[in-house]
């Protein structure tokens, strides 16, 4: 599931590959109706870092303004461990 408030994206569940494209498209949605950039992506409610979660936000950034329009909050373990495996780190606005 995909909240917007406080300037902050908080997305919580588990992306699976039955539900991707929905989180994909919800948090699309939100990023495309937003005027002012970075916004936080809050990550402290997602049950599972994955390779799949990682490739929807990566996805969510290229749809921002010089592919800057995010920042990672609360980032899981396992994912900043594929963030890092991947050589991302310096990519994402990790905070």
């Amino acid at each position: 599931m995909i909240e917007f408030k406080n300037q902050e994206l908080y997305v919580s569940g588990k992306i699976a590959y039955e539900n991707a494209e929905n989180y994909y498209l919800s948090g699309l949605k939100i990023i495309q109706s937003e005027k002012n950039f970075p916004l936080t992506v809050n990550l402290s409610q997602l049950e599972h870092g994955s390779t799949l979660a990682l490739s929807v936000f990566v996805q969510w950034l290229r749809q921002t303004p010089n592919l800057q329009g995010l920042r990672f909050k609360a980032v899981p373990e396992k994912m900043m461990k594929i963030i890092q495996a991947c050589h991302l780190q310096d990519d994402l606005n990790l905070i």
